[in-house]
């Protein structure tokens, strides 16, 4: 059996300022509809990525701001740390591990990515 992760919700209290977070970091912006009063569906993707986000209203019951460590992986640290305060994202510096070295930033709602730079094994 194959599964394929393809969307993930983050929850946000506020739409239009996530939308323009998540496109300040790069995101591309897939779909933007209004389907009711209640509903509005904003789908984002990462450069490069086979899994968008959702970003909307009536989406999930999960709290604004609740999900701690989206994890995504880059080829370089150093350069995803640039490109992200390039953009004005405020990202932590690198940190090395020996397993791997990571940048850290939140949406303005305080759901927190992780970028992972994986390791070249001998």
């Amino acid at each position: 059996m194959e599964i394929k992760l393809e969307l993930v919700a983050v929850p946000v209290s506020d739409v239009d300022r996530a939308k323009e977070f998540y496109e300040r970091a790069g995101f591309v912006v897939d779909h933007d509809h209004t389907v009711s009063d209640e509903v509005r569906f904003v789908q984002l993707t990462p450069p490069g990525s086979a899994c968008s986000i959702a970003v909307g209203k009536g989406l999930t019951t999960m709290a604004p701001g609740s999900l701690d460590n989206l994890q995504a992986v880059v080829a370089d640290a150093d350069a995803a740390h640039a490109d992200l305060t390039e953009r004005g994202i405020e990202a932590s510096p690198v940190d090395e591990q020996p397993w791997a070295r990571f940048v850290y930033f939140a949406d303005p709602d305080g759901n927190r990515w992780s970028l992972q730079q994986l390791p070249k094994w001998s």
